[in-house]
């Protein structure tokens, strides 16, 4: 088994935990109480790299790749996310000239 480098092991494991659910938690009070879908999606980014900070930063305290590996993939999942997201946005915005998901709701059948 691989040693933690010295680097690591100047933060503690649990600063990064907390960190990361602050973020996480900022992220969820921005997708439950905004109208707006832009600063929507940002927030589910900020989740996503609350996630993504913690999964790298065990994996570095394990000394094991495998983790970082993940965060790679999810970050392109995310990356292709945003195009699609961003171009239905667009395209709503182009149609109704909002993008408040308060009037995006009625567009129901």
């Amino acid at each position: 088994m691989q040693q933690i480098p010295d680097v690591i092991k100047l933060i503690p494991l649990n600063f990064y935990v907390l960190f990361s659910s602050a973020l996480f938690c900022i992220g969820i009070v921005g997708v439950l109480t905004r109208r707006n879908a832009i600063i929507i999606f940002m927030s589910v980014e900020l989740m996503l790299n609350a996630v993504n900070l913690l999964l790298a930063a065990f994996s570095s305290y394990r000394a094991d790749p495998s983790g970082q590996i993940f965060v790679f993939f999810i970050m392109a999942v995310a990356a292709a996310e945003v195009a699609v997201g961003l171009a239905i946005i667009v395209m709503i915005y182009r149609n109704i000239q909002t993008i408040d998901v308060g009037i995006l709701n009625k567009l129901k059948w």
